[in-house]
């Protein structure tokens, strides 16, 4: 029999419980968002103070990525590892530790002249601190949202909503930092942002230990589980069809895609004297439409089938590189467009597009996915995202050689782009891998 406390006013102990929920996440995830606030600064450090040129700042920016792709092993040892009873709060405050020293380290170092090498490997360290950090917050995320999806009262009403908040959250947090990197870039030193960053990664480092995950109502796991279980646990998930060809066309759809972000940097900052405040509008408006992505989505769009979905996605990905085909020509301007009013209205909406997916493909993961593996086969899908995206670029400085683009002669850009475009559409012709018989929510539910 429950109590009048438990369930007479609207069940209260779990409202609190998700309350605390939703603010460990909503702090974790809007951290991640501001990321960017210091990697701007860190563009332009390398740009202006080390003298790299657009090749070597695409193969630094992606080869530091590589922590990511070992988050099937942060996500396995969080899964089975218990610290202090605790399983996935610890790794958070882990995370943002390991953030915390590499970005103070940094700040501490660029007063002198700090060289690719140190400067890589404290990158290397803090990604790996947000790679822990985000592990265990998915894993969360994975385990909530599947207990609210499976409550008898309301069965899938809520399947979806904690992935948009979290994407939300990191949104909120991507706008402010590139809103202020935008504004601090010409104000403040490197150093500082990077000062700033790291104290803020210290602050998330105190509060996040204050919490007890007692207080959470997380599901726990057996006691007797340990990693070798668990380890046999998520290749018994990957080995289900559905899961397995739904990761590959997922990661494949990213990896076949050669990006030139180092080169369009180089051509925003260096060829076309574009001020650093109007990219950090650009971002700031790319991750306006992310936050609102995440709004339509959720109150939208869930009733339409993931693949649907990501397919659509994947076309108007390439329909925006044709039209950065089309500004690289020249034509825009031509027609009394200004440059700076297509990088924050077109080439910002671009760069965010690559990150659409993720949220109905979560969504769909996390319906698939076993009880029991939700950290370590999520880290298992963002890892394979990473390594996607490490090739991505890779494939990008490849073919930025091919076109013949150095740091200052962009001429074969136009062809870069076409190229890339084409690129994005092959994918689609095996799209029938995604996975595409789940229930999902009505509008009307």
């Amino acid at each position: 029999m429950v109590s009048a406390k438990e369930d007479g006013s609207g069940r209260r102990p779990e409202k609190g419980k998700a309350n605390r929920i939703r603010s460990l996440l909503g702090i974790g995830y809007w951290v991640q968002g501001f990321r960017c606030f210091p990697w701007m600064a860190v563009n332009f450090f390398l740009k202006d103070s080390v003298k790299v040129d657009p090749s070597t700042l695409q193969i630094l920016q992606n080869s530091v990525n590589l922590p990511m792709v070992w988050k099937p092993l942060y996500g396995v040892v969080s899964d089975a590892v218990y610290i202090s009873g605790q399983h996935r709060v610890p790794y958070i405050a882990i995370g943002a530790f390991l953030q915390a020293v590499s970005w103070l380290a940094i700040a501490i170092l660029s007063q002198s002249n700090i060289s690719i090498f140190a400067m890589s490997i404290y990158l290397l360290l803090s990604n790996l601190g947000a790679s822990i950090a985000e592990v265990a917050n998915d894993a969360i995320v994975a385990e909530t949202g599947k207990t609210q999806s499976s409550s008898k009262k309301s069965p899938s009403a809520s399947s979806g909503e904690l992935q948009s908040f979290v994407w939300m959250a990191s949104s909120v947090g991507g706008v402010l930092g590139n809103l202020l990197g935008g504004i601090a870039i010409d104000r403040f030193s490197p150093r500082s942002m990077f000062l700033f960053f790291g104290l803020l990664l210290a602050l998330q480092f105190f509060i996040t230990i204050s919490v007890p995950e007692r207080s959470l109502n997380l599901p726990k796991s057996p006691s007797n589980v340990g990693i070798r279980k668990q380890l046999s646990e998520l290749l018994a998930a990957l080995r289900k069809p559905e899961i397995a060809y739904s990761i590959a066309w997922f990661a494949a759809s990213y990896a076949i895609i050669p990006v030139l972000t180092g080169t369009m940097f180089f051509y925003q900052t260096q060829y076309l004297k574009i001020d650093a405040s109007v990219l950090g509008i650009s971002k700031v408006f790319g991750q306006a439409v992310m936050l609102l992505w995440g709004v339509v989505y959720n109150r939208r769009l869930k009733s339409i089938q993931p693949r649907k979905l990501i397919e659509a996605i994947q076309v108007t990905m390439a329909v925006f590189m044709i039209s950065d085909v089309l500004f690289a020509k020249g034509i825009y301007r031509q027609m009394g467009v200004p440059d700076s009013f297509y990088i924050v209205a077109f080439s910002s909406v671009l760069e965010v597009l690559f990150f659409f997916k993720i949220l109905p493909f979560s969504v769909l993961i996390a319906q698939l996915c076993p009880p029991g593996c939700e950290g370590s086969l999520m880290a298992f899908v963002m890892s394979a995202v990473a390594l996607a995206f490490i090739l991505s670029g890779y494939l990008g400085v490849a073919l930025a050689s091919y076109v013949g683009i150095t740091g200052n002669n962009f001429s074969g850009l136009p062809l870069g782009l076409l190229i890339q475009a084409g690129c994005t559409l092959l994918p689609l012709f095996w799209s029938s891998w995604i996975h595409d018989d789940v229930k999902v929510k009505t509008r009307t539910e």
